[in-house]
């Protein structure tokens, strides 16, 4: 296959969407749509290089304090920036302090990088998408602003249906799948120019609905291990990712397993 663009290096800055929750690999470590990407690039250029500084749980401020200053001087052929929702998320959020610094990260990372790339975020049909709806929405209006704003790219996940479906989301509830990380990755790879090898908003085939008493189980489940947590987190202030290093801090020839 011919690419129409050719990108020698790649940067990804976020939280655990972009360290890849929850796609594991067999060693227990996370892939994700970022490595997935990186290992497609990797296997079209000699040389290529690559970078994630996402730590789950962060909030959009934790992310340019941490990690867009780091990315700006990579100097990368492309940056990803994905951040906010986080902070969306929680009871007590100022989403105007949420925009101010998301402005700030695109700010310095426009001009860093040759191309740098902004995402609507997907989210997973039920209860907490039409709670946080609104703030999800405003919080992408402002993403389109800065994009058109700073000559960006966006990846409008959040338009595609077949993302919303609660089968591409692990039983957390907040995190995509291995398939729903593979399908991100294409329409990365799609946005950045370059050939298409499916249709990424293809609707996963029917399946017969869970019964009753499976999902009353499967929320049973959720509430205890996941929701329960969660709320306790958020209670004491605390975060999944604290203390928690950058999962590849450093811009490096990548040679990992989604390398081909």
């Amino acid at each position: 296959m011919e690419m129409n663009a050719t990108y020698t290096s790649l940067v990804a800055v976020g939280d655990s969407f972009t360290e890849g929750m929850s796609d594991l690999r067999p060693d227990g470590s996370y892939r994700g749509w970022a490595d997935v990407l990186a290992g497609r690039l990797a296997a079209h250029t000699s040389g290529f290089r690559y970078a994630n500084l996402a730590v789950r749980g962060k909030l959009i401020g934790q992310i340019v304090d941490e990690q867009v200053d780091a990315a700006a001087a990579m100097k990368a052929d492309v940056v990803t920036l994905v951040g906010g929702l986080n902070d969306a998320l929680r009871p007590n959020c100022d989403m105007d302090r949420v925009r101010d610094r998301l402005g700030e990260a695109v700010e310095r990372l426009a001009p860093s990088c040759g191309r740098l790339v902004l995402m609507r975020s997907p989210g997973r049909n039920g209860p907490v998408l039409d709670r946080f709806r609104p703030r999800m929405e405003e919080l992408f209006a402002y993403v389109d602003e800065l994009a058109a704003r700073h000559g960006a790219l966006v990846v409008d996940l959040y338009g595609a249906p077949a993302l919303a479906d609660p089968r591409m989301w692990d039983v957390d509830r907040l995190h995509l799948t291995a398939e729903g990380h593979r399908r991100v990755a294409e329409a990365v790879w799609q946005t950045l120019g370059l050939p298409a090898e499916e249709d990424w908003r293809t609707p996963l085939a029917p399946g017969p609905r869970p019964r009753w008493a499976s999902r009353r189980l499967a929320d049973a489940r959720f509430a205890k291990e996941h929701l329960g947590p969660w709320i306790g987190r958020r209670l004491t202030g605390r975060s999944s990712g604290d203390g928690l290093p950058p999962k590849r801090p450093e811009l490096l020839p990548y040679e990992g397993p989604d390398a081909g």
